[in-house]
């Protein structure tokens, strides 16, 4: 027996999930008990998985990179090829470098499975590109962090679209023997008067927007802002005014990962 491909969405405040598999849904989305609203977001009228069907045999996946590794990066890191092996699925990695990439290809309907980030995260629930998630199919759900489950970023009325694996950091890398003293703030990073004007490199995406509204939830108080990630129109103004200032201390933008 054979079953359609199903599209599954893997989330987090950064972002992981897997599984294709088929078959009748159980849940009621339409059920008003479900818990949190994500906004204003709709959703088509898709039902989630009530069982497994058989395997298609092949898993094709969207990952950031160093998400799946099969060894061809570094041939001690490799966490696709035992899988294979013990699953007899074949996996189809393809790295994607930005969140808009992963969107472009989890909705041209050829993958199964997208790592995606939060800022992308919502936009692929409604638009039908990824279906709702039966945690009850999903082994070890229950021990995924409290924290991290039905947030607005990877559920729509307390229904789940995807699995959230874990929280990211953002890291300030410098060259120890050029940076000096140590640094103890992001102030080197966008301050006007920054010592390294030319010298830093920063993340090219609308999610970097949210670092400098965390950056401005220190150093200007009295804008109010609470939630990097919700800003009102005078919050976000003045984080994408920072982001401008701070052009002049970039000596290149990065999206790619290995870069």
């Amino acid at each position: 027996m054979t079953f359609p491909r199903r599209r599954v969405l893997a989330v987090g405040a950064a972002a992981l999930l897997a599984v294709t598999a088929c078959g009748a849904g159980d849940r009621d989305l339409a059920s008003g008990d479900l818990g949190q609203r994500s906004g204003s977001v709709s959703t088509p009228k898709l039902e989630p998985l009530g069982r497994l069907g058989a395997p298609d045999g092949e898993l094709k996946l969207v990952a950031w990179a160093g998400y799946a590794e099969d060894g061809s990066t570094d041939e001690t890191v490799d966490w696709v090829t035992p899988f294979e092996k013990d699953s007899g699925c074949q996996v189809d990695v393809r790295t994607a470098t930005t969140s808009e990439e992963m969107l472009d290809l989890m909705e041209s309907g050829e993958y199964d499975v997208a790592s995606a980030s939060g800022d992308v995260s919502l936009e692929l629930i409604e638009s039908g590109a990824v279906e709702p998630l039966n945690v009850d199919l999903v082994p070890h759900y229950t021990e995924v962090f409290d924290g991290l489950k039905r947030q607005p970023w990877n559920s729509v009325k307390g229904v789940e679209y995807g699995v959230p694996h874990g929280r990211a950091a953002n890291v300030m890398m410098y060259r120890t023997d050029q940076v000096k003293p140590v640094p103890d703030s992001w102030s080197l990073v966008f301050d006007q008067d920054s010592p390294y004007q030319g010298k830093i490199t920063a993340y090219d995406s609308p999610m970097y927007i949210a670092d400098a509204a965390l950056y401005l939830m220190k150093t200007q108080p009295e804008l109010g802002i609470t939630n990097p990630y919700a800003l009102d129109e005078d919050q976000l103004e003045a984080a994408t005014d920072l982001l401008k200032q701070q052009n002049a201390n970039i000596g290149d933008y990065w999206d790619d990962y290995l870069k």
